[in-house]
């Protein structure tokens, strides 16, 4: 699914009503996707309170809150101006509500948790810093949010941030999570919007003609619709897909085991982990029982195993010349696709040997390996950077972030929808690379396999904070890798 500026997506709801669509039906459909999936991404009741405006974004956020009261939320209204002064669609879902507490403060000390803040303050008309008494509510949610634990989910986009451009101005709302409404908004993707739209959730409209992808795309359930159907009844692991992980060494034993338990976990029918002859038992001795553990002596031994996707580099240490060579030689075989990750990446920056892997891989370095693998590109921004990076290249690129990138040459650039900042811990990326990796052996093309990856194991982080069983400090790699299941089961459903 493209991404939309605000004239476009104006254009877009004329359209809808010149089709028989009403502003008021829409707003009723709206609100009432919103909070189903509000309650989808918050599945623990507590308190909701939605900070309002005068415009449809706070209708949108009221006829939420009725459907989370549904579910068994305490819910309040925060607004920022008189009744009297709302947008008529807006005063009729305030009403529509019936009993509701209104509040002129929060304190969090009287509140359920969760606490979330609704942030609909202003939508995709608005120009500029809020001023006012919008000014004054954005501050109070910011101030909520790092004091008081609440969390922010902004209304289709936080208050305070340019539709299109994705520029933040000062004062703006720092959502937790943004619920994009119908087509994703531009700015919305943007890396430099990041630290205001927090992770990305499409409530979807069907009553809205969706624009094709375009050059700036969303990863969701919604845009990548192929893939993931149920497997049929007489299905067996040969049709599931053989991995072959080749990672590890003394130092780095763990990113073997959670690359490897990675594949397993995205579906993969055999896993068989490659680690140093001298490292075999004390490596397998960590690993699940449904892994396969090999010995090698030399990337020499590796060539004749008949894999259906490799995954290279996690925790290989670091590379002579010598074996970086023999590493090359392995890489660059076009018959069977590869996940290019960790010490691969920098084993192929050393040798500036980008050009020599074939199409079918992906690589999936992080910013610091991507500084190495293209240091001419180290001043310009993300979007820019990987665009020109998969212009040189033929493999697909997956470039790790707050926004991950997914990109290839002639496409769109994917931005991902998912994650949390309780992923920014050493082991992530190696599961991801074994998700990657199952996807590929599974048959996905590379692009597909990096894009539902990335979304798969970023909604995995989400799903394990928001049963409030641990947090953003204390989330680890298992607990990703835990929760890869249900991650599987929003893709399919589009519960995301």
């Amino acid at each position: 699914m493209g991404s939309v500026t605000a004239d476009e997506m104006r254009r877009i709801e004329e359209t809808a009503f010149r089709a028989g669509s009403t502003p008021e039906g829409l707003m009723r459909i709206a609100g009432k996707r919103l909070g189903l999936a509000l309650a989808g991404f918050f599945p623990v009741p507590g308190t909701a309170v939605a900070f309002l405006g005068k415009g449809h974004n706070a209708g949108d956020a009221l006829i939420a809150l009725g459907v989370l009261r549904e579910a068994g939320w305490r819910i309040q209204v925060r607004p920022a101006f008189p009744e009297v002064q709302w947008a008529t669609l807006t005063r009729a879902a305030y009403r529509g509500l019936g009993d509701v507490d209104v509040v002129d403060r929060l304190d969090p000390e009287d509140c359920g948790r969760p606490l979330v803040l609704l942030d609909g303050l202003v939508g995709i008309g608005a120009r500029g810093p809020l001023r006012g008494a919008l000014a004054g509510l954005a501050v109070e949610m910011n101030v909520l949010k790092d004091s008081g634990g609440a969390k922010i989910a902004a209304v289709d986009l936080p208050s305070g941030l340019d539709p299109d451009s994705g520029e933040i101005f000062p004062g703006a709302v720092r959502a937790d999570v943004t619920f994009t409404i119908g087509v994703p908004k531009c700015g919305l993707l943007r890396s430099c919007a990041v630290n205001a739209v927090g992770a990305l959730a499409l409530v979807p409209l069907s009553e809205l003609p969706l624009p094709p992808a375009g050059d700036l795309a969303m990863i969701s359930p919604q845009s990548l619709d192929a893939g993931f159907l149920p497997r049929p009844f007489d299905f067996h692991k040969g049709l599931a897909g053989r991995v072959g992980i080749l990672a590890g060494s003394e130092a780095y034993r763990g990113a073997a085991i959670l690359a490897a338990t990675g594949a397993l976990r995205a579906g993969a029918g055999l896993v068989t982990l490659h680690v140093p002859k001298d490292l075999v038992e004390r490596i397998s001795s960590g690993c699940p029982a449904e892994l396969i553990v090999r010995g090698y002596g030399g990337f020499e031994d590796l060539m004749d195993f008949s894999h259906d996707a490799w995954v290279v580099g996690p925790g290989l240490g670091e590379l002579d010349d010598t074996r970086s060579e023999g590493l090359m030689k392995l890489l660059e075989r076009g018959s069977i696709p590869c996940v290019v990750d960790a010490d691969a990446l920098n084993a192929v920056a050393r040798k500036s040997a980008v050009g020599r892997l074939p199409a079918g891989h992906v690589m999936t370095p992080h910013p610091g390996e991507f500084r190495r693998l293209a240091p001419d590109l180290a001043d310009l921004t993300r979007e820019v950077a990987a665009r020109t990076f998969a212009d040189r290249c033929l493999p697909a690129l997956l470039l790790k972030g707050a926004r991950t990138l997914v990109t290839l040459k002639g496409q769109a650039l994917w931005c991902n929808s998912t994650g949390t900042p309780g992923m920014s811990t050493g082991g992530q990326g190696d599961v991801l690379s074994g998700v990657i990796g199952a996807l590929l052996a599974a048959g996905a093309p590379a692009l597909l396999a990096a894009a539902r990856g990335a979304w798969l194991c970023g909604r995995a982080s989400e799903i394990a904070l928001a049963h409030r069983r641990q947090s953003e400090e204390s989330l680890l790699p298992h607990d990703t890798l835990d929760h890869l299941g249900q991650a599987f089961l929003d893709w399919r459903e589009k519960a995301r």
